[in-house]
């Protein structure tokens, strides 16, 4: 099943924040952000002027993320470093089975979901991230080992993200079931599932291939800084 217009990938976050995420927008015309509460991304379109836009959005937040092209910027910001992720797509449903109770996180997990995703992937994953989509759990005798959910959307593409399972819960299955159901849950909305993973990290990148995702490109997230 091919889908939508996959070029808007090239820039997500400037298509989410333009299209269903909207509101959680810090929109400077030429570059558009996340409010930094929720997650502090930010995207352009080429041929912009901006640096003076990113001069702004920086006295929000400590340091932040520009994803897909190189941002020119002023004496002000430096680039603290690059990370070049693979951004994966599947275009059908995972059919396999999913044994453990997967359960839909609310407002009570939010303070469980944010000391995982953080333990493991630190400085991602902000105190309102959680509501930017749907999260979902497993949990092993009242403790959340595992978690996966939605990040950035856009009308036709919903992200898939914090894939995490808790460094002593590791090995059982569990990334394999919850990316399987997030992956379902949002093809259940008419939209077409992707991720982004650091692009030297195998065992990830294996899995997500045996799950149906293919590769569709490169893509960096440049982490910026204050000078000072």
């Amino acid at each position: 099943m091919k889908t939508k217009d996959d070029k808007k990938l090239d820039n997500p976050v400037w298509f989410s924040v333009s299209e269903t995420h909207q509101s959680f927008a810090v929109d400077y015309g030429s570059v558009k952000f996340y409010h930094p509460d929720y997650c502090p991304f930010g995207g352009f379109e080429k041929g912009n002027a901006i640096a003076k836009s990113i001069d702004e959005y920086s006295t929000k937040v400590d340091n932040f993320f520009i994803v897909g092209e190189k941002p020119e910027l002023s004496n002000l910001l430096k680039l603290n470093k690059e990370l070049v992720c693979l951004q994966m797509i599947v275009y059908n449903p995972i059919d396999i089975p999913i044994n453990d109770h997967i359960i839909i996180l609310t407002g009570e997990h939010i303070d469980a979901l944010y000391k995982l995703v953080n333990l493991v992937q630190p400085g991602y994953f902000k105190n309102k991230t959680a509501l930017l989509g749907n999260y979902y759990g497993i949990f092993k005798n009242e403790e959340l080992v595992a978690v996966t959910g939605e990040r950035m959307q856009m009308n036709d593409f919903i992200e898939v993200s914090a894939v995490v399972t808790h460094p002593n819960h590791t090995g059982k299955g569990y990334a394999k079931q919850l990316v399987t159901h997030a992956v379902n849950e949002i093809f259940k909305q008419n939209k077409t599932p992707y991720l982004h993973v650091i692009e030297d990290n195998r065992g990830a990148i294996q899995l997500y291939e045996k799950l149906g995702f293919t590769i569709r490109q490169k893509i960096s997230f440049r982490n910026i800084t204050n000078q000072i």
